[in-house]
């Protein structure tokens, strides 16, 4: 029996499209990516071992994927080759990186892929570093912004998205994977995509050929300050993850993390690192090895509720770190809160299971309501992004995106039949009013409200929100929530959760603002009331307000994560009776508050909703910080 198991796990790692080789941690990797520029520097190995000394003595690392091409910088191969010998003397693996950018300071100028003189350039970097490295990483910029009047005639009457995902899956193959293959038939490539992934279609990131056509992906998990250009959420660092492994299953090798962000504080570099490792990826990369070593720990970076024992500890990563030979060496940049984040990681993400959530259909090249999974992760509801629509869920979450399937009203109806329920955003029913009326007849069009009273059920906020106008026809649908401005006293009110009942099924409305921020003003007795509903597939949700997130996996464990400034309490609703719940990190024993059975009130209309058991566990989380359960 031992054998006939051993053999089996042998078969399974043989099927992996990379080889697993010896980590310094028990479930995943830690890489350096180095840029061209830094690679180049190495051949001084002087400056090559005393800088890689400040990064190794404050930080184990697996393996370095050492760049040979940005901005028209190709380093030569006796440096390469000094480089490789460095670090695979010293016990890392290394890999190769191109990045295909003209000028990077320069709006990030890319390369022309109709130029005959570009794409010769592009073909001969990817013979170039075949030849160094049997795998290597493409960086952001796989993409092109060029529009060149070479370009725009060559584009002829297609849409931009529509010529460059055809030009730069043509490129790839061409320019890039088979002259590889042609000088290294071992070589394995790798896209990494960046964060911005509603927006790839426009700038040539095929999403639905890219993941097959290349021998494996990784997701760019830096969602930095909030509040710059991109106003990526902190959620993403999860979410892109688990959306990026539902593309291709098996083939999404990373997560990529830089350092921006570290000016809020230094709880939100490791944040990053935090959901890119709680989405279970197998590997992540620090970009990168100048940042590692150039980016120095300072007091302003340490925040103010680090006196309250979070989870990261600024203190502690000053204390001195011991060496192998039992010498000590001061933390001096960032390297030692990623070294120190992964130490603490390392006791127990190998012990949770697969990631679950709730399922959301996000169809290749789609866009509308942009990145809005980010921000209803960042209110507590759990989740996971498909490519294609799910079936045999009970709940299925719909956002403005799914218009781009010319069939997905029929989809909603053979959930809606089946059983299940659908939730859609306003911003998807203003897409498709006409066609979602076989279902029932709801419009949302450009009128919108001032709200600050969501009702006695759904309390009050300080400041009024502006929300888009749901209408629909009385007794064929139902609040389940609303609000106004304000909603007592006679005032009117409008719909902030709708449902329709139809067949076996419910359809439910979710209001979605016009600032999605504004979700988070959203009273914490709505967003409960939203997680019951949303949450049916898990069996777990929680009471408690915006900016804490639930990660749920499929062997009974999850971790509560409040991105908070101060402590939050939240209760734990999980189904079943008698649980009990133990504190991964503390090995602490919890009592249950309550158990309750009972079918939830907003289930009171619903053809399909049992009455269920649930257990009810209160516990407080600190500012910025998580913990880990499992049930026993």
């Amino acid at each position: 029996m031992k054998n006939t198991i051993f053999y089996a796990w042998l078969c399974c790692l043989f099927c992996l499209p990379f080889s697993i080789q010896a980590s310094h941690y028990k479930s995943f990797k830690v890489s350096i990516y180095a840029r061209a520029y830094e690679v180049e520097k190495m051949k001084d190995l002087n400056w090559l071992d005393s800088t890689w000394t400040i990064i190794s003595s404050q930080m184990p690392v697996d393996k370095i994927y050492l760049e040979t091409h940005r901005d028209l910088l190709i380093v030569p191969d006796e440096t390469l080759n000094q480089a490789k010998q460095y670090f695979q003397e010293r016990g890392v693996e290394t890999g190769g990186g191109i990045t295909y950018t003209i000028n990077e300071r320069n709006h990030f100028e890319t390369f022309c892929y109709s130029n005959p003189e570009h794409r010769k350039l592009i073909r001969e970097i990817a013979e170039h570093t075949a030849r160094h490295f049997d795998d290597f990483i493409l960086d952001d910029f796989f993409f092109t912004s060029c529009k060149s009047d070479q370009e725009i005639k060559a584009r002829g009457t297609d849409s931009w998205s529509e010529y460059r995902l055809k030009l730069m899956t043509e490129a790839g193959e061409n320019l890039v994977l088979k002259p590889a293959r042609k000088v290294n038939p071992k070589v394995q490539v790798i896209i990494k995509y960046p964060n911005w992934y509603d927006h790839f279609q426009a700038l040539g990131f095929d999403l639905e050929k890219g993941p097959q056509l290349f021998d494996g992906i990784w997701s760019g998990t830096e969602s930095r300050d909030p509040a710059s250009d991109q106003h990526l959420q902190n959620y993403l660092s999860y979410n892109i993850v688990r959306y990026f492994d539902n593309l291709r299953p098996g083939y999404n090798m990373g997560g990529w993390v830089d350092n921006g962000g570290v000016e809020m504080g230094m709880d939100r570099y490791v944040e990053q690192l935090w959901n890119t490792l709680f989405a279970k990826a197998p590997e992540i990369a620090l970009f990168a090895y100048h940042q590692l070593i150039g980016t120095p720990i300072r007091d302003s970076q340490r925040t103010p509720w680090q006196d309250q024992q979070t989870s990261f500890s600024f203190d502690a990563m000053l204390q001195p770190v011991i060496q192998p030979d039992g010498s000590s060496v001061k933390p001096t940049t960032m390297a030692r809160a990623a070294g120190m984040t992964f130490e603490t990681l390392d006791s127990f993400v190998w012990q949770l299971g697969n990631p679950i959530g709730i399922k959301s259909y996000k169809p290749f090249h789609s866009e509308g309501e942009n990145f809005l999974q980010n921000y209803l992760g960042m209110i507590g509801l759990p989740m996971d992004m498909h490519p294609q629509f799910p079936t045999g869920e009970q709940v299925v979450l719909l956002t403005e995106q799914a218009k781009k399937d010319e069939y997905v009203v029929q989809k909603i109806k053979k959930q809606l039949q089946a059983g299940g329920d659908v939730v859609i955003t306003t911003g998807l029913l203003k897409a498709i009013s006409p066609k979602i009326a076989e279902i029932a007849e709801l419009h949302c069009d450009d009128l919108k409200a001032l709200v600050n009273d969501f009702g006695k059920s759904g309390g009050e906020i300080p400041r009024d929100i502006l929300i888009p106008q749901v209408r629909y026809y009385t007794n064929d649908s139902w609040e389940i929530i609303n609000a106004g401005r304000p909603l007592k006293g006679g005032v009117s009110g409008y719909p902030v959760l709708l449902r329709s009942p139809y067949s076996a099924g419910n359809l439910y409305v979710l209001t979605i603002p016009d600032d999605f921020g504004n979700l988070y003003d959203y009273p914490e007795k709505t967003l409960n009331q939203i997680r019951k509903i949303m949450s049916r597939d898990l069996g777990i949700w929680f009471e408690g307000p915006a900016k804490v997130s639930l990660f749920v996996y499929d062997n009974n464990t999850f971790i509560i994560e409040s991105y908070q400034d101060e402590p939050v309490t939240v209760r734990i609703h999980i189904e079943g009776n008698k649980i009990t719940l133990q504190d991964i990190l503390t090995a602490e024993i919890m009592a249950a508050e309550a158990q309750s059975a009972h079918t939830n009130p907003e289930f009171r209309y619903s053809r399909t909703a049992p009455t269920t058991d649930e257990t009810i566990f209160e516990m407080t989380v600190k500012p910025h910080s998580y913990r880990v359960f499992k049930q026993l």
